[in-house]
């Protein structure tokens, strides 16, 4: 990880430059998180979790979902780009949707050494999910033209 002394405008430009050079896929299913007691890893669930995060109580999943009766997240990830300094990136793109949009977003990281290290999948409600899309999108496009 890295430890960055630059400007807010430095960080600006640094990090748009990331968010372009990132490989950007987006979920086309709903998901939810499922808890399972600690007791007992979920192990029917490993083919279709995107993550798995424990407390002292529960093992929680975040798996497709289609019941209503679950809190959906539109989910969508970003890997990095080898070499670049991702650091601040969870907190400058949640403020930048914050900030625009309203929104919050739930984060899980994880590690693939093999694909420029850290990546993240991010999740936002249903109802904003085509706004932060289209967000995304034109912060990507808008540091292509520059």
């Amino acid at each position: 990880m890295y430890i960055s002394q630059e400007t807010a405008e430095q960080m600006q430009s640094r990090l748009t430059r990331v968010l372009t050079a990132s490989e950007f896929v987006i979920y086309d299913r709903p998901f939810a998180f499922v808890e399972v007691t600690v007791s007992s890893f979920p192990v029917e669930l490993l083919p279709l979790a995107l993550a798995f995060v424990r407390d002292e109580d529960v093992w929680s999943a975040l798996v497709p979902s289609s019941s209503p009766d679950q809190e959906q997240f539109a989910i969508f990830g970003f890997h990095f780009a080898h070499g670049l300094d991702n650091s601040g990136f969870v907190g400058w793109l949640a403020s930048h949707l914050k900030d625009r949009l309203g929104t919050g977003v739930l984060v899980v990281c994880g590690q693939n050494s093999k694909r420029g290290g850290i990546f993240d999948y991010w999740g936002v409600p249903l109802s904003v999910s085509k706004q932060v899309i289209a967000e995304i999108q034109q912060l990507r496009n808008r540091s292509h033209g520059a």
